[in-house]
Formats: C-alpha cells, sequence, structure tokens
C-alpha cells in the first residue's frame, strides 16, 4: 500500500504511523504543505495528515493551507482512507463542512478521552475502552457539520475525534507519538508549557508519563490504521454516502467545486 503522509513542519512527523507503514511492508512518501507539491490521488491509497502550530483556518497567515485543502478534498472524493492528527483533523473538518476556533482552554499533556455514544457504536472504535489516555497538544479545536456528532470527548475539549464516511478519521489528540518525537516537540514549543494550567502539563510530567503511555497508543494507533487501510476505495456520492450513515448534509467535496470562500477553482 501505497500511504502519503502530509507534514505542516519538519519536528512533527510520522513517528508511529512510519512505524507502522515499515511493519506491515507499506511504501511511505511525504510532502510539507509549505512547498505546496502533492502527487495526484491515484498515485497514493492511504493519507495521513500531521500536526503543527499553525491555525487551520488562517489562510492569510498561511496561504499554503489552500492547496492542501484542495489536495485533500480530491483524495477524499477518490474514496480513499484518510487520517487527519490534530492541526490535520481540523482541516479535514474544515474540509467536510465544518469550522475550526480557539478552545476554551489549551489542552497539552496526557489525558483520557471519552467514548461518546456515537464512538461506542463506531466499528472503528470498537476496541477502545470507554476512557482511553492519549497525548494531547492543542489552543483550538474543531467544530462539525450539522449533523455529525464527535466519537471521542474529553473534559478540556468536546470534539477529540470524528469519523467520516466509514473511512475519514480525524483525532484531536495524538497516539502517534514516540518518546523521541514528543521530546523533539518539547524542544520546538517548549514555551506553550510555560503557562500554569489545568489541562497543561509539564515538560518533566509529560515525558514520564510518556514512558507509560506510548505502548498502550501505539497498540490504538496500529489497530486504527490497519482497520482503515480495509475501508472502501469506492468513489465518494458527495450527497448521498455521508446522509446514508446518518452524517447529515456536508459540503460537495469535488476539486472543482469548493465551498469555502475564494477556493472554488483553485489548484493552489
Amino acid at each position: 500500500m501505497r500511504v502519503h503522509v502530509v507534514q505542516h513542519v519538519p519536528f512533527e512527523g510520522p513517528a508511529l504511523i512510519a512505524e507502522w507503514a515499515a511493519a506491515r511492508g507499506h511504501e511511505l512518501t511525504a510532502s510539507l504543505a509549505l512547498r505546496e507539491e502533492y502527487p495526484p490521488a491515484e498515485q497514493i491509497e492511504f493519507l495521513c495528515v500531521m500536526g503543527g502550530p499553525m491555525s487551520a483556518d488562517d489562510e492569510v497567515a498561511s496561504p499554503w493551507l489552500r492547496a492542501e485543502k484542495h489536495f485533500i478534498a480530491s483524495v477524499i472524493a477518490a474514496g480513499l482512507p484518510v487520517l487527519g492528527v490534530c492541526l490535520g483533523a481540523q482541516i479535514l473538518a474544515e474540509v467536510i463542512g465544518g469550522t475550526v476556533r480557539r478552545n476554551e482552554s489549551p489542552e497539552i499533556g496526557w489525558f483520557p478521552v471519552e467514548r461518546t455514544p456515537i464512538g461506542a457504536s463506531e466499528p472503528l472504535f470498537a476496541s477502545w475502552s470507554d476512557s482511553t489516555t492519549v497525548g494531547h497538544w492543542h489552543e483550538d479545536t474543531f467544530q462539525l457539520p450539522v449533523g455529525m456528532e464527535p466519537s471521542l470527548s474529553s473534559a478540556a475539549c468536546p470534539n477529540q475525534a470524528f469519523v467520516f464516511d466509514q473511512r475519514v478519521v480525524g483525532l484531536q489528540f495524538h497516539i502517534e507519538w514516540t518518546e523521541e518525537s514528543l521530546q523533539t516537540l518539547i524542544t520546538e514549543c517548549g514555551g506553550d508549557l510555560a503557562v500554569w494550567h489545568p489541562s497543561v502539563m509539564t515538560p518533566e510530567r509529560m515525558l514520564r508519563g510518556a514512558h507509560f503511555e506510548v505502548p498502550t497508543c501505539r497498540d490504538r494507533l496500529f489497530t486504527l490504521l490497519d482497520d482503515l487501510t480495509l475501508a472502501t476505495s469506492a468513489s465518494l456520492d458527495p450527497v448521498a454516502s455521508p446522509e446514508a450513515d446518518g452524517a447529515g448534509p456536508v459540503r460537495d467535496l469535488e476539486p472543482a467545486t469548493f465551498a469555502w470562500s475564494g477556493l472554488a477553482g483553485s489548484t493552489s
């Protein structure tokens, strides 16, 4: 399987996703979003969109987001499985018709997420416990389109995960971290940890927690990715398919007919 990764900064790479791809014998390629260079959708079979420190809805500060959203929409429209992590989940939420906003508080550290009633009935989260500790590092959050509900939630952020059309998954949190990738993130973005808040851990607590939490997160990630690789590659019907799953109305995902302002017909 050809797995493609979109990174937003060099220090937030695929980490355990790369380990999973190697273990399963999959080919892994990557793009840096700032360069606006993406392969055609027909040349990949699975897309992973990673995190980053920028805001998913700020196309003035990050104009390259327009090309990235266009690319992601073309992949979804091609019927391929997609996983978005943190910023990647926020971008996915926008592409399917949601919005991004500032969360009420930052959430950085190892904190539990709880399965919602939707999550408890979702096959992709069937193996998850009702409460699972995962990694967090975000200040923004996504708002899902009307008719969609989150699969997972936390005390600090109600929208932690969603599933669209059974093959597009957004995770506000991180289960792809290794101890080494977390250390790199702390080195690069440690200033985010300087503020005291109940939902912000110190670097020391985060690194201690990684020793215990990474193995469980690895198991969750590998199972989720394995299940997503079984997702259908049939072409997405932008109207009938989501509503058949009870997702409600969403945007037309055809690349040439983007719904967000200024992007119609754009390829960059």
